[in-house]
C-alpha cells in the first residue's frame, strides 16, 4: 500500500473490501460483544505501531480494557462521570495536544450512557470529535451497541462518521456489513460478508441473505423494540413502573437515586433535600413537562423544592394558599445541543482557554444571538407553546450551578418575557429568540467576572430554562399579577433596634417583579419588616409617599412588549385594579390634581392595606420560616401575590434559594466618637455587610458636582473608567481593601441617579458607599432582595449610605486631602477624556492610616485615622 493518504486496517480481506482506509476517517463498529470489536482492533493497531504512529488508547468505558499498554500505546484514562463538556472537552484537548496524524482507539460509545444517562448527549459528542479527527488527518475507532440506543443517535452517529461497520453473529459465523464508506463504493461493498479468516466471502445470494437477516432480527426483537426509545426514556419507563412500590424498596430507591442524579446535579445539600422532599412521582410530573433531556438546573430545581418542602411540612395553610406552579422546562442537554449543531464547539474550546475567557467569550456572546434551534427542539416548543394558547410566557434561566448554596448567580443570566401574542408562527420565532437571549447570557461580561471571580471557570455550567406561565390578569390590554415581591428569611438591615433579623423581611411592588429585584429609575419598592410590618424606615407620611413605587412594569398586549408606565397614567386607563388593597388615596392630591382639571385619583403604592391582612403578614412569615428550618439555612424566595374577591391573598412560589450571609466574625471595639479632625464618615443605620474592622489602601471617588454636570454618554465613561481603576487596583495590590464613594446610586440604569456600573466594575472593591448629594432627588437606595443587594452579600462587599447633614450621618470628604494620604496617579491614564477623569478621584492611603470599623448589632459604622 504505498499512496500515503491511504491506511490499512491490518486485514488485508477488509482493506480490499473498503478499498482500505483513508487518513481522516473515524470508523465506529457496530457490534453485539465487544470481543468482537477486539479480533478488529488488534491487527489495525498492530500495523499502526509497525507504522510508527502514534496510537492513543482514550479509556473511559466500564468494560474489561481493550489494549493493554505496552512501548506502542499511550493509555488516556478520562472520566465521563464529570459531565458531558468537561469529558468533551477533555477529548477535544488531548487531540489538539497530540496533533495530526495520530491514530486513536476508543472504548465503547455505549458506557457513556451510564455516565450521561442519555445517548441523544453521545450523539452529540461524535458530532463534535468526529470532525475534529477528519480535520487532522487522524484514524480512530469507535464500538457501540446499536440495540442499545436510539435510532435517532444512531443516525446522528452515521451521517458524522466516514466508515461504519455491522458485525454480526449467526451461530459460530461471524459476518460484517459496511454500512457507509465514505467516498468510495463497489458493487458489492455493502452486502454481508462472510468471514473465512483474513477474508470475507459476499453473501450474493439473495435468499442466502434474507434467511441471514431473518435469523439476526428474530434473536433481537426485543431489542428493535428497545431502540426506538432514548436512554432516558427508558430510565423513566422503569420509573413508572416502580411508580406504585414501597419507597423503601430497594429497586425504588436505586431508581429514584438515577433520576435524581439525572435531573438535579451532584451537589449534596440539594441532592440530600431532594431525597426528602421529591419521590418518583414528583420526577415523572417533571419529565412530561421536559424538553429535551439533561438537568433542570438550580433555579427550577429551588422552585420545585420550595413547593414540597411546604406543602410537605405545613399542607392545610399550603394546599389552601399556594397556587399551582405551571412550568416546562428545556434540559441543559438543549444548550449543549445548540452549540454543537451551529458548529460552535471550536470556539467555545478557545473561550475555555485563559487567553481566550473575555475575548472569545464577547465574541461568542453576540454569535450565540443568532444560531439556529435543533430541529428536534422546535416540536416540543410548538407543543408548549399550545398548552399556554396566548398567556404570556417568562423564560427564565436555570443553569447547572445557579441558585446552589453559595452561587446565587444573582441577575446574572436573563430572563425574558414573552407576551405571546400573534401567530403561531410569530409566537415560535419570539420564543426562540428568548432562548437564544437567555443561552447568550452564559457568556455576557458579568456571568464571566463573576464565575472567574468565584473559582467556577473551569466547571461545568449548562444552561437550562425554566419556562414558566405569567402569573397575572388581564386588564384591558395589560396583563400584570396583582402584587409580586422578593422576600428573605433573615433582614439583613434592621434599621430599628427593637426589629427581629431572624424575622425576615419582604419588598414588594405593584405588577410584575422586575421592579423588586432591579434597582429601576427613581422607584423604590416597599420594604417590610415581617415582625413589625407597619414600621417603616421614613420620617413622616411624605416620604413613605415620596420614596414609594411611582411606575408599574406590565405586558402590553397590543404592544407585544414589556412596558413600564406610571402609575398615574396605568389607572387613567384601567379602572380595575385592586389599587384599594394595595395602596393609599392621596386625597390631598387627587383634589388638587381636580382643581388643576385633571380627574384621575392619585395612589399611593404603601401597601398598607395588604400588611394590614392577617392572611398576608402570617402566611410571608410562615413561608420564609419554614423554607428556612428545612434549608437549615437561610433562604430568598421571589412570589407573586394574587388577590381574590374579598382581598384574600394567595401566593405564586416562583424561585427559592440559599441566601448568601456573613457571619458576624470578630469584632474590635468601636470608638464611642471621635474627634472630627480624625473622622473622614460615620454612620449609625443605614449598613449591611458583617461586621468590620480593616485598613483601606485605596478609596476612589465620584465627585457628585461633576458628575452631574456630564453629559449621559459622559455618565456612562465614568462607569466604565470605575470598572478599570478597581481592577487594576486590585491586580496591582491584591491585599489593600479599597472602599468605592460615589453619589446617589451605584448599579442604577438611570445614569442621572448614579454611576451605572456593572457588577464586573465594583467586584473587586471591599466597601461602597452611597452619597445622597447631586440634589435632593438623588438618594441612596439599599434596595434589599434585589439582584444588587445578592452581589454585594455574596462578593463580601460591605455597603452604607450616607445622608450628609442628617443626624447620625458624617460625611466629610475633605479629610481625603488633610489626612495622611496623597491623591495617586490621575485616572487619565486609563484612556478617559479629561472631563470624565477629573470626576474621579483615587486617593491612596498610606498603611494604617485609615480604619473602618463596623458593628452589626449596633448598626454603626467609623471611618476615621486611628
Amino acid at each position: 500500500m504505498d499512496e500515503p493518504h491511504k491506511v490499512s486496517t491490518g486485514i488485508a480481506g477488509l482493506d480490499e473490501i473498503l478499498d482500505s482506509l483513508r487518513l481522516g476517517d473515524n470508523v465506529v463498529w457496530r457490534v453485539e460483544d465487544l470481543d468482537d470489536y477486539r479480533a478488529f482492533l488488534q491487527p489495525f493497531v498492530d500495523t499502526a505501531r509497525d507504522q510508527g504512529r502514534a496510537i492513543i488508547y482514550l479509556r473511559y468505558g466500564q468494560h474489561a480494557p481493550l489494549l493493554e499498554p505496552d512501548s506502542g500505546v499511550r493509555v488516556v484514562e478520562i472520566d465521563a462521570r464529570g459531565g458531558f463538556e468537561a469529558f468533551t472537552s477533555r477529548v477535544y484537548q488531548l487531540i489538539t495536544d497530540y496533533g495530526r496524524g495520530a491514530f486513536y482507539v476508543c472504548d465503547c460509545l455505549t458506557d457513556l450512557l451510564q455516565a450521561w444517562t442519555t445517548d441523544y448527549m453521545v450523539g452529540n459528542f461524535f458530532r463534535v470529535i468526529c470532525p475534529y479527527l477528519f480535520e487532522l488527518d487522524t484514524v480512530a475507532y469507535f464500538a457501540l451497541r446499536p440495540h442499545s440506543h436510539s435510532h435517532g443517535t444512531l443516525a446522528r452517529i452515521r451521517e458524522t462518521t466516514q466508515v461504519l461497520i455491522d458485525v454480526r453473529r449467526a451461530g459460530e459465523e461471524v459476518h460484517i456489513q459496511p454500512v457507509k464508506v465514505w467516498q468510495r463504493h463497489s458493487p458489492t461493498m455493502f452486502l454481508p460478508h462472510r468471514q473465512r479468516d483474513e477474508r470475507f466471502v459476499p453473501v450474493t445470494d439473495s435468499s442466502d441473505a434474507t434467511r441471514l437477516q431473518d435469523w439476526l432480527e428474530r434473536q433481537h426483537s426485543e431489542d428493535s423494540q428497545r431502540r426506538l426509545l432514548d436512554y432516558w426514556d427508558r430510565l423513566f419507563l422503569a420509573a413508572e413502573e416502580q411508580l406504585h412500590h414501597p419507597r423503601t424498596e430497594p429497586q425504588h430507591r436505586a431508581i429514584l437515586e438515577e433520576l435524581l442524579t439525572a435531573l438535579i446535579g451532584h451537589d449534596p445539600q440539594l441532592l440530600g433535600l431532594a431525597r426528602q422532599y421529591l419521590d418518583l412521582d414528583d420526577l415523572l410530573a417533571v419529565r412530561s413537562r421536559m424538553i429535551g433531556s439533561g438537568f433542570i438546573g438550580g433555579k427550577a430545581v429551588g422552585m420545585l423544592l420550595a413547593r414540597n418542602i411546604l406543602l410537605t411540612e405545613d399542607a392545610p395553610r399550603w394546599q389552601v394558599a399556594l397556587e399551582p406552579h405551571d412550568s416546562f422546562y428545556l434540559g441543559s442537554d438543549a444548550y449543549y445541543a445548540y452549540l454543537v449543531h451551529n458548529g460552535w464547539w471550536p470556539r467555545l474550546m478557545r473561550q475555555r482557554t485563559e487567553a481566550g475567557y473575555f475575548v472569545e467569550g464577547r465574541a461568542l456572546h453576540q454569535t450565540m444571538l443568532h444560531g439556529e434551534m435543533p430541529p428536534e427542539i422546535r416540536p416540543e416548543l410548538e407543543r408548549m407553546l399550545d398548552h399556554f394558547g396566548q398567556y404570556p410566557i417568562l423564560v427564565r434561566s436555570s443553569s447547572l450551578l445557579e441558585d446552589g448554596f453559595g452561587n446565587a448567580f444573582a441577575g446574572k443570566y436573563e430572563s425574558v418575557f414573552c407576551v405571546n401574542q400573534g401567530s403561531p408562527e410569530q409566537r415560535l420565532a419570539e420564543l426562540e429568540d428568548a432562548i437564544r437571549r437567555v443561552y447568550a447570557s452564559t457568556l455576557s461580561e458579568d456571568a464571566l467576572v463573576y464565575r472567574r471571580q468565584r473559582g467556577l471557570d473551569r466547571l461545568e455550567e449548562p444552561m437550562a430554562l425554566l419556562m414558566q406561565r405569567v402569573n397575572g390578569r388581564y386588564h384591558r390590554h395589560f396583563y400584570l399579577p396583582d402584587a409580586a415581591g422578593v422576600g428573605v428569611s433573615r433582614n439583613p438591615f434592621v434599621w430599628d433596634p427593637g426589629l427581629d433579623p431572624r424575622a425576615g423581611m419582604l419588598r414588594l411592588v405593584m405588577g410584575l417583579g422586575t421592579r423588586a429585584v432591579d434597582r429601576i429609575g427613581t422607584d423604590h419598592a416597599c420594604v417590610v419588616a415581617l415582625d413589625q410590618p407597619h414600621r417603616r424606615p421614613f420620617r413622616d407620611r411624605d416620604d413613605l409617599y415620596r420614596f414609594s413605587q411611582h411606575e408599574v412594569d406590565c405586558l402590553d398586549v397590543n404592544a407585544n412588549a414589556l412596558a413600564s408606565l406610571p402609575l398615574r397614567e396605568l389607572v387613567a386607563a384601567v379602572d380595575d385594579l385592586p389599587l384599594e388593597r394595595l395602596g393609599e388615596l392621596d386625597r390631598t392630591a387627587t383634589q388638587r390634581a381636580r382643581e388643576l382639571g385633571d380627574g384621575t385619583p392619585v395612589w399611593r403604592l404603601t401597601f398598607t392595606p395588604l400588611l394590614r391582612s392577617p392572611e398576608f403578614v402570617a402566611r410571608a412569615a410562615a413561608m420564609l420560616r419554614t423554607l428556612e428550618s428545612a434549608y437549615c439555612h437561610p433562604v430568598d424566595i421571589e412570589f407573586t401575590v394574587h388577590l381574590d374577591e374579598a382581598g384574600t391573598p394567595s401566593f405564586n412560589l416562583v424561585q427559592c434559594r440559599p441566601l448568601p450571609t456573613r457571619g458576624e466574625g470578630a469584632l474590635a471595639p468601636l470608638p464611642e466618637s471621635v474627634p472630627e479632625e480624625q473622622l473622614f464618615l460615620h454612620s449609625e443605620g443605614h449598613f449591611m455587610g458583617g461586621n468590620l474592622d480593616l485598613h483601606p489602601g485605596h478609596v476612589l471617588r465620584v465627585d457628585g458636582d461633576r458628575y452631574a454636570a456630564l453629559g449621559r454618554e459622559e455618565k456612562h465613561q465614568v462607569a466604565t473608567l470605575i470598572g478599570a481603576l478597581t481592577r487594576a487596583l486590585a491586580d496591582e495590590e491584591p491585599a489593600a481593601p479599597i472602599v468605592l464613594i460615589g453619589p446617589g446610586r451605584w448599579g442604577t440604569s438611570s445614569p442621572e441617579l448614579g454611576v451605572p456600573v456593572g457588577f464586573a466594575d465594583i467586584s473587586r472593591v471591599a466597601v461602597l458607599a452611597e452619597v445622597a448629594e447631586m440634589g435632593s432627588e438623588v438618594v441612596p437606595d439599599l434596595s434589599f432582595g434585589s439582584h444588587f443587594f445578592q452581589d454585594l452579600i455574596e462578593s463580601g462587599i460591605a455597603y452604607v449610605a450616607l445622608f450628609p447633614g442628617q443626624a447620625g450621618s458624617t460625611y466629610r470628604p475633605q479629610w481625603l486631602a488633610e489626612g495622611p494620604a496623597w491623591a495617586a496617579d490621575t485616572p487619565r491614564h486609563q484612556g478617559a477624556p479629561d472631563e470624565v477623569a477629573a470626576t474621579v478621584e483615587h486617593f491612596r492611603i498610606q498603611p494604617g492610616a485609615l480604619r473602618l470599623a463596623a458593628d452589626l448589632v449596633e448598626q454603626r459604622l467609623y471611618a476615621y485615622q486611628p
